[in-house]
């Protein structure tokens, strides 16, 4: 059976895809990624539920510790404010993880590798926001290009972002198709519970529950 490394935060988005994923017949290897972000705990809790229920093979957390280190995110800089949705400016927004999907991307392909999976699946979406430069359809290119030049020459990998074009309402309304326990995903920026509903993260995923014509199971402020 094809296997494909499912990047899996615990979010709406990732969730439904790694569902996409098993609906395609893929075996699941669950990768999640810890970096000090404010609902560290919240979505680790999240994403061991849904790989549980997904039956995947293995489900690997890898610290991005460096990341914190850094800094330059209000998802990580306790410093720094988690905007309302109606707050935000221009430009990219302050959650803004600088370069965070590459660096989840060559983690991936090591796991890809190493285990000989066929695909990785990363949920990134660029409809809904300002501009995360690494959600961008160019950016998805340019990493399947690292990977052919990175890896082996037996291995082909292939980089899958069924996303990339779509909305929440999308992305939810296959969600919903495919029978995904949003009560076991997590949105929120702020808070480990219950979501703050004003974030530009939850803003966003109570719209398209809305869209949709059904309500958003998890607890709100």
């Amino acid at each position: 059976m094809k296997k494909a490394v499912c990047l899996l935060s615990g979010g709406m988005d990732s969730t439904t895809l790694a569902y996409v994923a098993k609906d395609m017949g893929y075996e699941i290897l669950a990768l999640h990624t810890r970096y000090g972000q404010r609902t560290e705990k919240k979505e680790a809790e999240c994403a061991r539920k849904v790989a549980s229920l997904l039956g995947a093979v293995e489900f690997t957390e890898i610290s991005l510790s460096h990341l914190l280190a850094f800094g330059g995110s209000s998802l990580i800089d306790k410093g720094m404010e988690v905007h309302d949705h109606e707050d935000l400016g221009e430009g990219i927004p302050n959650t803004y993880v600088p370069f965070r999907n590459s660096n989840l991307l060559s983690i991936a392909t090591s796991y890809a590798e190493a285990r000989g999976a066929e695909a990785i699946f990363i949920g990134v979406q660029a409809s809904d926001y300002a501009g995360y430069p690494d959600c961008r359809p160019e950016f998805v290119e340019a990493f399947q290009h690292v990977i052919d030049l990175g890896t082996s020459d037996d291995t082909n990998i292939t980089l899958m972002t069924p996303f990339v074009n779509l909305n929440k309402t999308e992305i939810v309304r296959r969600g919903i198709e495919l029978g995904v326990p949003y009560e076991h995903t997590w949105s929120c920026y702020r808070s480990n519970g219950p979501a703050c509903g004003n974030c530009d993260s939850c803003y966003y995923r109570l719209e398209a529950f809305k869209a949709n014509g059904i309500p958003d199971p998890i607890e709100y402020e």
